[in-house]
């Protein structure tokens, strides 16, 4: 009873230490998962037997409910994206009123999106590192051979493995519970973390990225979602404050206008010179 205790005492201490320093706890999980796989590759072809059967292929990408499971993130994605772009545009288009929530949120939604799976997982290193996924390889019938993670390679030239962009998108959704009130943070994390897993689950399942590469697309999309929120919400003073934002979407919003105006006036101008 007295080990049991201190064990749980011991989870309970490391929990707190990385809600303390999550920037540091999520580094390290990265560098530690990191070593595991190059230590033990071979772990990443192991994890995707499960899903191959023989001349079937990777078959659970052929089954309809699974295809549409894996439109659901995206889909969730491109929703977030498409309100956080509505709400800047709006305050832009009508400056003289307020924000309809304060712009620093669509401002942390869309420049972790864009920075997270958009610029360092799909343009860096999925454009970059050149990891055939599992179905290329000639374990799994393929043509190319086996190549572990961080390696970088000329097996494939785009869009390639490592890391996962929909695991990447799948943790991106996380940042929702940055924003939310803290009495909604349980339900929405209850939400997002069984979706991200079986989102990233059924890439490996369709042969489309090892294990390895959802685990880190992850830790990385997490540690740059954490970074930016120091940035805009942590540090003191912030990057910007929401004050600035709609100063600064004021401003821009009047100077449209006036040019919209001035537009306008030259339009009927020509029409009544063309026409009158």
């Amino acid at each position: 009873m007295d080990k049991e205790n201190s064990r749980l005492s011991g989870l309970h201490k490391a929990s707190d230490w990385c809600f303390a320093h999550p920037m540091t706890a999520v580094s390290i999980y990265i560098v530690v998962v990191s070593l595991f796989f190059l230590m033990f590759p071979r772990i990443d072809l192991w994890a995707s037997s499960f899903f191959f059967y023989g001349a079937s292929g990777f078959a659970a990408q052929d089954v309809p409910f699974l295809r549409e499971v894996r439109h659901l993130g995206p889909f969730l994605v491109r929703i977030i994206a498409i309100v956080s772009v509505a709400v800047l545009l709006l305050k832009l288009l009508v400056p003289s009123r307020p924000p309809i929530m304060p712009l620093r949120q669509p401002v942390f939604l869309l420049s972790t999106l864009i920075l997270g799976p958009g610029v360092l997982v799909n343009l860096v290193l999925k454009d970059n590192w050149g990891r055939p996924r599992p179905r290329s390889v000639e374990e799994f019938g393929g043509e190319l051979p086996f190549q572990p993670v961080w390696k970088i390679t000329d097996h494939c030239d785009g869009n390639c493995s490592f890391t996962s962009g929909e695991a990447s998108a799948a943790m991106w959704l996380v940042s929702v519970a940055f924003l939310v009130p803290a009495s909604w943070r349980k339900p929405v994390l209850a939400f997002i973390l069984p979706l991200g897993l079986i989102l990233s689950v059924n890439r490996v399942a369709f042969g489309g990225h090892f294990l390895s590469d959802t685990l880190l697309s992850w830790g990385l999309t997490l540690l740059l979602i954490l970074a930016i929120y120091r940035l805009l919400y942590q540090k003191t003073p912030p990057l910007v404050s929401d004050q600035k934002l709609d100063e600064w979407f004021t401003i821009k919003g009047r100077k449209l206008q006036r040019l919209v105006r001035r537009l306008v006036i030259r339009f009927r101008k020509k029409l009544q010179t063309t026409f009158g």
